[in-house]
């Protein structure tokens, strides 16, 4: 018998014991596949102007696709819009069956940011378009438009430095001329950790 087999046998317990044999695919906690297609509405704002909102929704639209490349998305606009356009004050039941109606969607995806403790290196109302700390909450949620039902919703908070901030009419303003070099990490960070459920893991 080789001498060497001994070794290749401890060797081969060691790896099935810290777990380094074959992975095993877990499909993601929500998974879309059931739904034809599915809605996306332009995630809102709250304390704060600018497009931060918009590239929070075109990157939670990328994580999507990334964890479910199959997927059929349908982009809606902003929510408010949807609302006015159905004659209702707020995203009631009536209007989420006039989206299904419309662009056949049994869900959709909402969003909302919230931006608090801003703390900036200098006076925003002295100094125009200054760096500072910011904490932003992204709340999304997944609707399902017969019902009204929430089927599914995740929440996360970040607080880091973005550059670039100003304010009009007393609210914070992202102006950057590069929001994706100004606010990119923290969009990133944001949606990556929203999106946990959306993505298939190994175990």
């Amino acid at each position: 018998m080789s001498k060497t087999t001994p070794i290749c046998a401890l060797l081969s317990a060691a790896c099935l014991a810290t777990g380094c044999g074959p992975k095993m695919l877990v499909p993601p906690r929500l998974d879309l596949e059931p739904f034809p297609n599915v809605g996306l509405a332009t995630f809102s704002i709250e304390n704060a102007k600018g497009d931060l909102n918009e590239m929070a929704t075109q990157q939670f639209l990328s994580e999507l696709f990334n964890a479910q490349p199959d997927v059929r998305v349908i982009e809606l606009g902003p929510m408010e819009r949807l609302v006015e356009e159905a004659g209702r004050d707020r995203p009631d039941r009536d209007v989420l069956r006039r989206i299904a109606a419309e662009y056949d969607v049994p869900v959709i995806f909402t969003g909302h940011m919230k931006v608090s403790n801003v703390t900036p290196e200098a006076s925003l109302y002295r100094f125009p378009n200054v760096s500072a700390v910011v904490s932003v909450q992204l709340t999304v949620r997944m609707l399902e438009t017969e019902s009204g039902a929430t089927l599914w919703s995740n929440s996360v908070r970040a607080t880091e430095g973005v550059g670039e901030l100003g304010v009009a009419g007393g609210e914070i303003v992202f102006s950057a001329q590069d929001p994706n070099e100004a606010c990119g990490h923290l969009v990133e960070h944001l949606v990556a950790e929203v999106t946990k459920d959306l993505r298939p893991t190994y175990r």
